[in-house]
């Protein structure tokens, strides 16, 4: 039977990764991520999951903050909206984290890199096809790094490429991403079949845990509730600026139509003030604003003269 839990649900994905019982997870997504830096062995988690107040609270802390032996903070955190005002939040998050180290007294060469990871469901970068996004303080044109210790990576899940055939050759990101999309779909044997790594064994025994343990299976499906409500609230709130930016389109169509209707008709008085043969609407209808304009300067000079 499929495992029934998306880790993709900021509940379950917290306790996938946060748990410090489950170290080993958490330790073997994070070098699945951060390739080619200092290999992690060790993590401690420095907000683990204390549960919720009530079902309804939306107000708990569901992203991830641990520390690595290389002295690194390390935040993780799961994304299933994209809120007006993203990149900033990451990058505020992240300059928070840093920052929040500096005590009276510290120096900034004590400073560890602060690192963000944020997995989402949608594209923040729809022009970009890559799956892992890895973002520092460069210079623009040289590519010379200023400093490793503000990174903010993103992992955007729907630009991954790999399939259930290949999966199990596939580069670990690519491995945990297919995992963090079809989790829920996937019973115990094909977690054993598609994916070398007990680690990933063990995410997926999480989150079964979750499904049969009845007060986290309520917390579970009250965030999702929630996720669901909120993006069907950004879902509206798009469609009614769509439709307003339609109504303001068309508003001011009917505005420069009127207008345009007005400038028409004070052309044909003009031309017959001056028993010229007034112009058709069709011999009327290629000219600009400009040149309607011109028009009227030029009728009303002549009637002038007559005057």
């Amino acid at each position: 039977m499929a495992i029934g839990i998306s880790p993709t649900v900021d509940f379950a994905f917290k306790l996938m990764l946060g748990s410090p019982e489950h170290s080993a997870v958490t330790i073997h997504f994070l070098n699945s991520v951060l390739v080619d830096q200092p290999k992690i062995t060790h993590v401690e988690i420095r907000n683990p999951f204390l549960g919720k107040d009530g079902e309804d609270d939306k107000l708990s802390v569901l992203d991830i903050l641990a520390t690595d032996e290389h002295g690194r903070l390390l935040n993780i955190e799961m994304q299933t909206s994209l809120p007006a005002g993203m990149s900033q939040r990451l990058a505020y998050y992240a300059s928070s984290v840093y920052v929040g180290q500096l005590h009276e007294g510290n120096q900034y060469t004590e400073l560890r890199p602060a690192i963000s990871i944020c997995v989402l469901t949608k594209s923040l970068f729809p022009v970009s096809r890559e799956l892992h996004l890895d973002f520092r303080l460069r210079e623009s044109s040289s590519g010379l790094i200023l400093t490793d210790d503000l990174q903010i990576h993103l992992l955007q899940l729907n630009n991954l490429r790999v399939m259930a055939e290949n999966v199990y050759h596939a580069l670990a990101a690519e491995r945990w991403a297919y995992f963090l999309q079809n989790a829920d779909k996937l019973t115990p044997e094909d977690i054993r079949r598609l994916f070398p790594d007990e680690e990933i064994a063990e995410a997926a025994g999480v989150l079964e845990m979750i499904s049969q343990t009845p007060e986290q299976l309520m917390l579970y499906n009250a965030r999702l509730k929630f996720q669901r409500d909120e993006e069907a609230r950004l879902q509206k709130a798009r469609e009614d600026g769509i439709r307003e930016g339609e109504a303001r389109g068309e508003a001011r169509g009917e505005v420069r139509g009127e207008a345009r209707g007005q400038k028409l008709g004070r052309i044909t008085l003009l031309q017959e003030l001056l028993g010229i043969r007034p112009s058709t609407m069709a011999e009327l209808a290629g000219y600009d604003e400009t040149q309607l304009n011109d028009m009227t300067d030029q009728l009303r000079d002549q009637l002038r003269s007559r005057g």
